[in-house]
């Protein structure tokens, strides 16, 4: 099977990040692949690519150009299957994998999208062959959305535990208490209610709110805006970390995850500071509500609700030791649901079909 894997850009957020990991299996499953972006961006998943060997090509011109050169590609490549990822690269590759003959695996990675991508997605959702999800969360919400049977829709999870990854230690009584979060500085990402939070355990515990802080590790277009809110709010113990090379080293060096998310759909992120050994503060989002377990390996709270975010972070920093047995939990049940046996089994079932496709 020889898998062109089409995706909207080689942004270092998101869906993209996985890639390398979901791809590795596919050509250790015995799959030929070759990854074709449809823009380039901030062009961070390059280096990883190359780490990978993994072959790819980047369209540099318009949305309206990216259908002449994705058609030629392929027609060069000779795929036998076309798998997309996101809206952009799913309509792209839905036309044209018609218009070739092949057929279309459709990755599904969010609860929520826009209603002109809705609409473009459901008139165009017969060109779709084999519908994969990344989460249940996705895959309860794609069934509804496009109409679709229980077993339509395929779930393969777009994260792997690693229990070698490296663990989060605890914090110790006299030192200062680091949350963490890593995301792009975007509206999505809740980080405004976040910073809101933050001001108001500063009003209510300004004792408290001197023992922690909070780090978020991603840049984006939000970034001058959360840095004035801060400011204008008086919050002192807050850290835009920037762009996080190692994301696995950043979450080793904290005590504790926030996640307040407006739109998500499995969260990379929440799930990766889980296996780390983090207890996680998430917002009722997505897969998160799912995999945190209410007091046991987090907190869950309402998605907007300022409050209830700062409850909830003053619940952990208030207890050092609590929040390391949440932890060692949240490690624990993680490396559990999300283990490489179960990632492989899920991966191995979903190729199989795909290549059955290819001799309809």
């Amino acid at each position: 099977m020889r898998i062109a894997y089409l995706i909207n850009s080689l942004d270092g957020y998101g869906a993209g990040l996985p890639v390398p990991m979901i791809t590795g299996f596919m050509r250790e499953w015995g799959a030929d692949v070759h990854l074709f972006a449809l823009t380039r961006r901030d062009g961070r998943m390059e280096p990883i690519l190359a780490r990978h060997g993994l072959p790819f090509d980047v369209h540099q011109g318009t949305v309206l150009q990216s259908f002449g050169w994705l058609r030629e590609k392929l027609i060069a490549y000779r795929p036998t299957v076309l798998w997309t990822s996101l809206v952009h690269a799913t309509l792209v590759g839905r036309y044209i994998g018609k218009k070739l003959g092949l057929p279309v695996v459709s990755w599904q990675h969010n609860v929520f999208l826009k209603r002109g991508n809705v609409a473009a997605l459901w008139l165009t959702r017969h060109m779709t062959d084999l519908w994969v999800a990344d989460s249940h969360c996705v895959a309860g919400v794609t069934r509804k959305r496009f109409g679709l049977a229980a077993d339509d829709v395929t779930i393969w999870p777009l994260f792997s535990a690693d229990p070698n990854a490296p663990r989060a230690r605890a914090a110790q009584p006299d030192e200062i208490f680091r949350i963490g979060s890593l995301g792009r500085l975007h509206p999505h990402k809740g980080y405004d209610v976040l910073v809101r939070a933050l001001a108001k355990i500063k009003n209510d515990m300004p004792g408290l709110a001197a023992r922690f802080t909070v780090s978020i590790g991603g840049d984006g277009p939000m970034r001058a805006e959360l840095e004035s809110l801060a400011k204008d709010l008086g919050v002192t113990n807050l850290i835009l970390a920037g762009y996080q090379e190692a994301p696995k080293t950043f979450l080793a060096a904290l005590h504790g995850y926030v996640q307040p998310s407006r739109v998500e759909g499995l969260c990379i992120s929440a799930h990766e500071a889980m296996q780390a050994g983090l207890p996680a503060v998430v917002s009722n989002m997505g897969e998160m509500p799912l995999t945190v377990r209410e007091g046991e390996t987090g907190y869950v709270v309402p998605i907007g609700d300022v409050d209830a975010l700062a409850a909830a972070l003053v619940r952990v920093v208030s207890d050092p030791a609590r929040a390391a047995l949440m932890g060692e939990t949240a490690h624990r049940h993680v490396n559990d649901r999300f283990s490489l046996a179960r990632f492989r089994a899920a991966g191995a079932d979903i190729l199989s079909k795909a290549a059955a496709l290819t001799h309809k």
